[in-house]
């Protein structure tokens, strides 16, 4: 069986995701979180795009991302996830997949979604009782955008 198309195209808003192969937790420590982040504004400034929102949880990631060019979504994920899966494997002593299979992404073709699917990324924590208010979770986009910090991950939407 085939993979489905992915509907990608220029100047386009994603809402991506990637899971912990077998659900299992991509994040042990908080360095892990903080390498993950790394990495993840080495692939922003390289590839120019838009972060909007982010959320990492024990086993999986949320990323809300605006692409320059459609090309550079499956470059940007693909180098985020093998840099922190070689980086995970050397620190854990481990080998293979920390990832289960392909990311998803869904398009968002719109501005009322886009701030749903931020809301949807930041409440993670709170729906999975890791902590009471999103603003108290380090590891999301929450506290960059309530309390307007440069980080030099979050983007403004306005400035889009």
């Amino acid at each position: 069986m085939s993979r489905p198309i992915r509907l990608i195209i220029d100047n386009s808003i994603h809402h991506v995701m990637a899971r912990g192969n077998q659900k299992q937790k991509t994040f042990l420590d908080h360095e892990d979180y903080q390498k993950y982040l790394e990495i993840l504004k080495h692939y922003k400034y390289k590839f120019r795009f838009k972060l909007f929102g982010y959320c990492l949880m024990p086993n999986h990631v949320h990323l809300i991302i605006r692409i320059n060019q459609g090309k550079d979504l499956q470059k940007i994920v693909q180098g985020l996830n093998q840099t922190y899966t070689i980086w995970f494997n050397q620190k854990y002593d481990k080998v293979g997949h920390l990832w289960q299979g392909r990311y998803k992404n869904m398009l968002i073709q719109n501005n009322s979604y886009l701030i749903d699917c931020i809301e949807y990324v930041e409440l993670n924590p709170v729906r999975a009782k890791i902590i009471e208010r999103p603003a108290y979770y380090p590891w999301s986009s929450c506290q960059s955008r309530m309390q307007n910090k440069k980080d030099g991950l979050f983007s403004e939407i306005e400035n889009s």
